[in-house]
């Protein structure tokens, strides 16, 4: 069974990546990137990507580009993540908003800076999996690949 579809925001500042460390009551610590579901009302998978950065964020982003789609398989069925690379703007983390920041059950979204360095990547707990796995791979193409 296919999932409702996610984008993901492979967020530059500079020369570092741009990554949440989740901290989540009875979970294992774990990183993940900017991103979330697809709605009903995105005009675009795009729309969904600012939208997303804004709400976890509190951020605007340039140099949108598409980088991969990666079907990762789950016992529920088949989460497709739309992966785009983009650059920050700006950020207020004050601007945040959403149920993952006025639910202390959901824990707590760290923003961090990661240097694009594979194996500074590869020591990370990235969920999904196939994405940390997709940024280790090309940690250091990113800045080339998102102009």
């Amino acid at each position: 069974m296919a999932l409702v579809p996610s984008v993901r925001a492979v967020l530059l500042d500079d020369d570092q990546l741009v990554i949440f460390r989740r901290t989540v009551p009875g979970e294992e610590l774990y990183w993940s990137v900017p991103g979330g579901h697809v709605e009903p009302d995105d005009a675009s998978l795009e729309h969904t990507l600012h939208r997303e950065v804004l709400e976890e964020l509190g951020a605007t982003v340039s140099d949108v580009t598409p980088l991969t789609t990666l079907e990762c398989v789950r016992a529920e069925g088949v989460k497709t993540q739309h992966v785009y690379g983009c650059r920050l703007v700006s950020m207020d983390l004050a601007l945040r908003c959403g149920p993952e920041f006025s639910d202390p059950a959901r824990g707590v979204y760290e923003v961090v800076r990661v240097p694009l360095d594979p194996a500074e990547i590869s020591a990370l707990n990235i969920v999904p999996p196939e994405l940390g796995a997709y940024l280790a791979d090309h940690a250091g193409r990113l800045p080339e690949l998102i102009p």
